[in-house]
């Protein structure tokens, strides 16, 4: 069995017709997620009624690429935040507009 090589780190000149070249860079970088970043998405999930404030942090993978997830993770743990934290804790305090 052959192993899988690497992905190279410099663009590859795919030539599918003879004269004409596409340049192909892999794409290699993820998205950072800051926590502003994530608390704005839940923000937007609970307003939009997708999720519930009660729900647990963990409940997000599902609306974030599972490749980022574990960007996602560092950053929460980097703010001492757990998945199974609530996600009323992450959003923070809101601001209402009728009382």
């Amino acid at each position: 069995m052959s192993a899988i090589s690497s992905v190279p780190s410099a663009p590859v000149t795919i030539s599918a017709v003879p004269n004409s070249s596409t340049t192909f860079t892999p794409n290699t970088s993820t998205v950072q997620y800051s926590i502003d970043v994530l608390q704005d998405e839940a923000r937007h999930l609970v307003e939009k009624g997708i999720v519930s404030r009660q729900q647990p942090i963990y409940v997000l993978c599902q609306y974030i690429p599972a490749r980022d997830w574990v960007c996602v993770e560092c950053e929460l743990e980097r703010c001492n935040f757990l998945l199974r934290d609530r996600i009323a804790d992450l959003m923070g305090s809101e601001v209402w507009d009728n009382d």
